[in-house]
């Protein structure tokens, strides 16, 4: 094994003239520094690597995405397509409503994406975002009627966030549909829990409605959504014993208590 040697040399001169030196040797292992010094390389050429796999999977995710957003927008309009060729109104009227859950669900869905490199989103102002899309899709053509959001400012989740809000585009998209008026949508907490509710100012439901009673898609929907939040649904009257409200009542997982 090589090995690199320095020398430091003094002198000194004590009191009867005579000049002593003194030598020290200094000893390295050039073999050692040079495994070092590859092995550095080696984890500087690993970190590059990896930089450049992160950015090919942040173009696949990219390039995943803009593809299912536009299948998404296809089958919209197919479904729309096949609507307007049915012989049957029940049959189109079907169609129709199946492009209409596609195209929310793309809404949400773009929305979400925004939020992929976040742990947590701010609810409320994506409740907001989300519901501006939700009407802009179904209600601009239909005059007088609105979607309002109220609420606290609570930080949810990111995982929360995705079932959240098929959940509200889902209930929305039934609001629509069912009933008449304003719609409300209202984010708060009550002791541990957060509440969602969803208001209308139609005719209301009929008593047994119910995500496990009812036999829609649109409440199978909401029942399985719910559950996989650990939520549980409420069906009730709306405000001044007007409409229906439909209410979510979930916990946050012990780290965002």
């Amino acid at each position: 094994m090589g090995t690199s040697t320095f020398a430091i040399e003094t002198q000194s001169r004590p009191a009867d003239g005579a000049a002593l030196s003194f030598g020290v040797g200094i000893s390295g292992d050039t073999e050692t520094d040079a495994e070092l010094s590859a092995s550095r390389q080696r984890e500087m050429e690993l970190l590059r690597e990896l930089g450049v796999l992160a950015q090919q999977q942040d173009l696949m995710a990219q390039e995943f995405e803009h593809r299912l957003g536009n299948s998404l927008q296809m089958i919209v309009s197919l479904l729309t397509l096949q609507s307007l060729a049915s012989a049957t109104p029940e049959a189109a009227a079907q169609l129709s409503t199946a492009a209409g859950r596609v195209a929310a669900f793309g809404r949400v869905h773009r929305r979400l994406h925004l939020h992929d490199r976040q742990k947590s989103v701010e609810f409320k102002p994506y409740l907001q975002s989300l519901c501006g899309d939700l009407f802009d899709l179904m209600l601009q053509k239909n005059g007088g009627r609105s979607i309002v959001v109220t609420g606290a400012d609570i930080v949810l989740p990111t995982a929360l966030g995705v079932p959240l809000g098929f959940l509200v585009s889902e209930a929305i998209t039934n609001a629509v549909k069912y009933a008449q008026g304003d719609i409300a949508v209202s984010i708060g907490t009550s002791s541990d829990e957060v509440v969602l509710s969803i208001s209308d100012e139609g005719s209301g439901l009929p008593p047994a409605s119910g995500p496990k009673r009812g036999e829609g898609l649109g409440m199978r929907l909401i029942g399985s959504l719910a559950q996989q939040i650990g939520g549980e649904v409420e069906f009730a009257r709306g405000g001044e014993g007007r409409g229906a409200r439909l209410v979510v009542r979930f916990r946050l997982p012990p780290q965002n208590c």
